[in-house]
């Protein structure tokens, strides 16, 4: 199959999947116990104005009118109206996703250059080294992100003073910004405002931290041992009998075959990051979609958990697509068949 065919053929699976998933959410957000209405109305509130409620949410109807509506303003962009925040659906996943997307792309940052390093070193120094460093990988790997997210959250507690870092909010708000999107990082670092970039990366550090430490021991072990493998294939034989250097056989012959199956492995990751993101945001105050869905469970607000679903959604289809391409690209076999 041609790269345009296989690419067209995946998008044209997209809409049936993100369809598939709405119907699933819808659903059995429908069936869990629990009135979103009820929760926002007073105490003591009479029934008329209940009712009115219901009627303005459209949850006075049938589940399959309700879904019908729904779904057929979809595709033009209305997500519906958030029941606990009062605000429409995709201006607040809109708001929001800017600031998980840099947040994942610095823990993807993080984990590659902390993860090679360590993958390197691994299969340069083997014996007591390479022993050392498994040993640390596994620890690491065995601990959930957001566990590391607390830890890091006392350890910043305790070290204030030595080493200042912000455990809360995406910015200081005391700061006078200029933005015109929600990439605050990108936006500012192509401004040239480094003063807001800094203030930036101190906030989202520990946080990405968090998020990159459980995937940086996932590609340390992975390249690692495709980097073992790689140094016994023939053109590394040739190598060494050309009087090259072990460390510029690995980074200028291994590394880049290595590569391939970590490229593949880190973009499947990046969608599993995406949803890492609900408990460390919320640790850590960082204003993202995590967070929003946190609120949004909390307060059954159904129409905006739909809405961060088919994000979630749209984010994995299109992560996997992109990896898809990737691999393709990075592997020669493919990429001329």
């Amino acid at each position: 199959m041609s790269p345009l065919r296989y690419l067209l053929t995946r998008l044209a699976l997209a809409p049936p999947t993100l369809l598939g998933v709405a119907i699933i959410a819808f659903v059995v957000l429908r069936v869990v116990p629990g009135d979103p209405i009820a929760m926002m109305t007073p105490p003591g509130a009479i029934e008329a104005d209940v009712a009115r409620l219901r009627a303005l949410y459209g949850l006075d109807r049938d589940i399959l009118t309700q879904f019908a509506i729904w779904i057929g303003a979809v595709p033009q962009g209305d997500f519906g109206t958030s029941i606990s925040l009062r605000a429409d659906v995709l201006g607040l996943v809109a708001h929001a996703l800017p600031a998980t997307i840099e947040l994942c792309l610095m823990a993807i940052l993080i984990a590659i250059l902390a993860g090679g390093s360590l993958a390197v070193l691994g299969a340069w120094r083997r014996g007591a080294v390479e022993a050392a460093i498994d040993a640390a990988i596994a620890v690491v790997q065995a601990i959930p992100d957001f566990l590391w997210a607390l830890i890091l959250v006392l350890a910043a507690v305790l070290l204030a003073g030595t080493v200042d870092l912000p455990i809360s909010m995406r910015v200081d708000p005391r700061l006078e910004l200029d933005n015109a999107t929600r990439f605050l990082l990108a936006e500012h670092l192509l401004r040239g405002r480094f003063d807001v970039v800094a203030d930036l990366l101190a906030h989202i550090v520990l946080p990405a931290a968090a998020l990159a430490l459980p995937l940086t021991a996932v590609i340390a072990r992975v390249l690692k041992a495709s980097l073992v493998e790689a140094m016994a294939q023939d053109y590394v034989l040739m190598a060494r009998v050309k009087g090259h250097s072990r460390a510029a056989i690995i980074l200028g012959h291994a590394l880049r075959n290595a590569l391939v199956p970590t490229v593949t492995l880190t973009g499947v990751q990046f969608t599993f990051l995406v949803g890492g993101t609900v408990l460390v945001e919320k640790i850590f105050s960082y204003p993202g979609i995590g967070w929003l869905a946190i609120d949004a469970v909390i307060n059954r607000d159904l129409p905006l958990i739909q809405g961060l679903v088919l994000t979630f959604a749209a984010l994995f289809i299109l992560v996997n697509l992109l990896v898809d391409l990737s691999y393709a690209l990075l592997n020669p076999r493919l990429r001329h068949g």
